[in-house]
């Protein structure tokens, strides 16, 4: 490969994504930096440069655009696994203001949503049925895409993959969102890029701009506060300026937590206000909302800006047969964006004021928003916790005040507002009782590209590098019996990357050829509650506030292939070591203590499971001896098939450890891997069989929670083409119950297996013949129905069709109404359990049903109530809430039928399932430990 011609930033923003690049000269120092203007169109056909592209796509709609309309000047090559005929940048924002539900904007913030699979076809998310979708990595990867041809158009002998690039991310990003950063980059056609925090490059373009009087300005500036308000994220940062014999240097100290807060939320709360001013007797759509919120954008900027006008209109288009007829317009006033913007976003708020963390209804087109849109008030936060070094970083002796920064360096677009520079400005002089020094910052849509090439220069020795090393210490946690356990630090806070940690004082014994996990967690604080220093190695007790669980880091350490007598397992002494990579991830392997060259590399899963540490964590004192009995009951030994103790074996299990919805999540899963060995021979007898599904179904629901579950789930659907050895109704039963049990750690495609084999029992035609009405009955119906329902992640069309055959069966026909009934709340319920929530079906189609279901006496079948509630349950995001008149009413009928109060407040707001509607929508009690995360 031809050695680099350029260093390139790219800043892959919410809003805009900014290219800065310098030529790699003898002199880098004084290499002059330039910002790339990126070809994009801007209409049909007309291409043109200019220094952002917009971060937004768009789909056309068959025959809306023609092929000539979107040529560029290369041959657009699509990333893998993208559409075709889409529109990126300035022209895609332009039409998303005009045509609703066919554009995809604030991918980025996708990218770090945990709730959601960030690699399913999800966006736009308020997209209509015929659109199109992508996943939050396809449509980050298309940017940079678009951004690779047009550099290679233009520098065709030294195209961008072979230069020097690195691309910026929010400080806060967790592992997961960068490691998904890496991959839209790799899509996209750039395999070696470097990572770099947004703010880190905000101060790396202000020492750039700086170099010669650098030293001078910052000699009485110990300590800066870096606040990057972007599109999508707010990023707080801290800077210590440090003098050793007149030679400054920069480290960052302090890095704050993930907030989902920036200009997004702004032109969210304009367009709520613009709504109300249209004089809507209803709500508008998500599609139509989104549509809006473009508009308000551009007034924001507008009435934001220096030389601003009294007032902005914004026009909302009818639709249909009435589009021009139904044009209505309303003004904006700039005394009001700004009294939103100032008091709503920063208020001047006391010190001692931290945002409200109340779950709101903040909800919006499916991102989880942060409750309190108060920038100020998370700013106080973030400095509380970084009291200790920033008393250190003052030399501040009176403990008694606050440690306030006495620099300020603003970044972000609403910054362009000098309104809003000088109320942070105001505020954080207020907290610290004296004048702040704002560092200068002439292009806040710019800084980040342009820093990131000062960065590039720093790596290669030509300008000052920002110290600081790891943004957040990474902990092992070692679990101790009936207790949270301790935490042993891996890496701690500001370990320089490139630096591998060994944990020399600990060894490991593993399996070879069965996965490990290593739970780990990670805090940004820089002391612990104790006024305890973080180090490598040191060991800690562990403080909920303080630290963060991340996934858990798992493996399956592959062997030699080496030939073991039966029952030996060949196992391996390791110990951890880690580092932070060159990109700016956790790099973790176990490296094997004979022979340092044999090392194992640990992935950790991104799946979002949350299950209690401290239940999933305490071992019941009698588990031992029901691993032995359940292994001796399913042993190769066939005297245990006359045994007796298979007849007992429920109860001998409840006699031992207790009630079995008592049972821990820790419990459970040791329960079922002594099963799972046994597998082979559940079918030893009816009685083995049954008590093997009913057992093993149960100790494994709901199929995920432990990060090792995915590989016992792999183990078991091996299982599913056997099928049953003894076939009556109560097996069929319990077998379909064992599926429905653990659904949710069954992939797409299993689903799908188990829905083709069980549909035609299901299909409302199989009811009208007896022959296949009675094979229907004899296999399990109800179960089936069950069961079905539980397949949370099949196609949107299946659950369509599954929830007209049960609506029409629940009331025309008397048997199985309750499971009916209850099938149709759980395929049309607003809020899946497991499944990703682009899955739910649309609230169109459920609107449909909702008169029947409120035609039919609820008192007589509360099932029918439930059902009415899951599908009026109420999420926050207006693509998936049902309309207003049909809540009102369903809620008026609910209060009439003297139904529980917690059912009612599910559809008057958004609150979380208590324990018991937890077990009724799923069937079961989930274990105990087990949180279901929201999506």
């Amino acid at each position: 490969m031809a050695s680099p011609r350029f260093l390139v930033g790219i800043d892959l923003g919410t809003t805009n994504t900014v290219v800065a690049f310098c030529e790699i000269t003898d002199d880098l120092q004084n290499s002059a930096v330039s910002l790339f203007e990126i070809d994009q169109l801007i209409g049909p056909g007309e291409v043109v440069r200019k220094p952002l592209l917009p971060s937004f796509r768009y789909h056309p709609a068959q025959g809306q655009v023609s092929p000539a309309d979107l040529t560029l000047p290369w041959d657009n090559q699509p990333v893998a696994g993208d559409i075709h005929s889409v529109i990126v940048g300035e022209w895609a924002r332009e039409l998303g203001a005009k045509v609703e539900g066919r554009q995809v904007s604030s991918a980025k913030s996708w990218l770090s949503h945990q709730a959601v699979d960030r690699r399913s076809d999800i966006l736009p998310w308020a997209g209509a049925t015929d659109v199109d979708k992508v996943s939050p990595v396809i449509a980050s990867a298309s940017y940079l895409n678009h951004i690779r041809q047009a550099w290679n158009y233009r520098h065709p002998s030294n195209k961008l993959e072979d230069q020097d690039v690195v691309v910026t991310v929010p400080a806060s990003f967790d592992e997961t969102a960068r490691k998904l950063t890496l991959e839209a980059a790799l899509l996209a056609g750039l395999s070696k890029i470097v990572l770099l925090e947004e703010p880190q490059a905000v101060c790396y373009d202000w020492y750039a701009r700086h170099q010669q009087s650098a030293a001078e300005e910052l000699k009485d500036l110990p300590l800066i506060l870096v606040c990057d308000v972007g599109g999508g994220t707010t990023d707080l940062s801290l800077i210590e300026a440090k003098f050793d014999q007149d030679e400054l240097s920069l480290d960052r100290i302090g890095v704050g937590e993930h907030l989902m807060l920036g200009g997004d939320n702004l032109d969210l709360a304009l367009a709520h206000l613009a709504e109300q001013r249209f004089n809507q007797s209803k709500k508008l759509t998500a599609a139509s909302l989104t549509k809006l919120i473009q508009q308000t954008r551009k007034a924001k900027e507008s009435l934001l800006s220096s030389d601003a006008a009294q007032e902005v209109k914004i026009t909302m288009l009818g639709s249909g047969s009435k589009l021009l007829g139904g044009t209505k317009s309303i003004a904006l006033s700039k005394q009001e964006v700004h009294q939103i913007a100032l008091d709503g976003f920063f208020p001047l708020s006391d010190f001692s004021q931290t945002p409200d963390k109340r779950r709101s209804a903040v909800v919006e087109f499916g991102l989880p928003y942060v409750a309190d849109p108060a920038v100020s008030k998370h700013i106080a936060e973030f400095l509380h916790q970084h009291q200790h070094v920033s008393y250190a970083a003052l030399k501040q002796q009176d403990t008694t005040k606050p440690a306030i920064p006495v620099g300020l360096l603003l970044n972000g677009g609403v910054f362009n507002s000098d309104l809003v520079t000088e109320r942070v400005t105001q505020l954080l002089g207020n907290w610290r009782g004296s004048d702040i020094t704002v560092l200068d910052n002439p292009h806040p849509d710019w800084s980040v590209a342009l820093g990131a090439v000062a960065f590039s220069k720093a790596r290669r020795g030509a300008q000052l590098k920002i110290g600081g090393g790891a943004a957040r210490s990474y902990f092992l946690h070692l679990q101790e019996k009936n207790k949270i356990g301790k935490a042993l630090c891996l890496l701690a806070k500001g370990t320089e990357e490139g630096h591998e940690i060994r944990l020399s004082g600990r060894r490991f014994s593993l399996t070879l050829g069965e996965p490990v996990r290593f739970n780990l967690l990670t805090t940004t604080h820089d002391t612990l509650s104790n006024h305890t220093a973080i180090q490598n190695g040191v060991m800690v007790d562990i403080d909920p506030d303080l630290f963060a669980p991340l996934p858990p880091y798992i493996s399956t350490l592959q062997g030699e292939g080496v030939e073991l007598q039966a029952n030996q397992k060949e196992r391996v002494e390791v110990q951890l070591a880690c580092q932070l990579t060159e990109v700016g991830t956790l790099k973790m392997e176990c490296v094997n203590l004979d022979d340092d060259s044999k090392r194992w590399e640990l992935e950790f899963e991104v799946r979002n499971q949350q299950a209690d540490e401290q239940d999933r964590q305490t071992f019941h004192p009698r588990l031992p001896e029901c691993k032995e009995l359940i292994s001796r009951i399913y042993s190769g030994n066939k005297k245990s098939a006359e045994s007796k103790e298979i007849k007992t074996l429920a109860k001998e299990l409840e006699r031992k450890l207790g009630k079995r919805d008592d049972w821990d999540f820790t419990t459970l899963r040791q329960l079922f891997d002594a099963f799972a060995v046994g597998r082979k021979r559940r079918r030893r007898s009816e009685a083995h069989e049954k008590n093997w599904l009913r057992l093993a179904g149960f100790a494994l629901r709901p199929g995920f929670g432990d990060a090792t579950d995915s590989w016992r789930i792999e183990q078991i659907w091996s299982l599913y083409p056997q099928g049953i050895q003894f076939k009556n109704h109560q097996g069929w039963t319990d077998w379909w119950v064992f599926w429905r049990r653990i659904a949710g750690g069954l992939n797409q495609d299993q689903q799908e297996t188990i829905l083709a084999d069980i549909a035609k029992y299901l299909h409302p035609g199989a009811m009208k013949n007896p022959q296949s009405a009675k094979a229907a009955q004899e296999l399990g119906y109800e179960s089936m129905v069950r069961l079905a329902a539980s397949l949370e992640h099949l196609e949107v069309e299946d659950k369509v069709l599954l929830a007209s055959w049960f609506l029409s069966k629940a009331i025309n026909h008397n048997q199985f109404e309750q499971a009916h009934w209850w099938a149709l709340g759980r395929l049309a319920s607003r809020t899946p359990l497991y499944g990703s929530q682009h899955n739910v079906i649309p609230r169109e189609q459920a609107q449909q049903w909702l008169p029947k279901l409120l035609d039919q006496n609820w008192q007589k079948e509360p099932m029918i109530a439930f059902a009415a509630v899951m599908i009026c349950r109420k999420t926050g995001d207006r693509l998936f809430d049902i309309g207003d008149d049909y809540r009102e009413q369903v809620l008026t009928k609910l209060k009439q039928s003297k139904v529980p109060e917690s059912w009612v407040n599910l559809v008057e707001e958004v609150v979380e399932l208590s324990e018991s509607e937890s077990k009724r929508v799923f069937g079961d009690a989930l274990p105990s430990g087990l949180t279901l995360v929201n999506h």
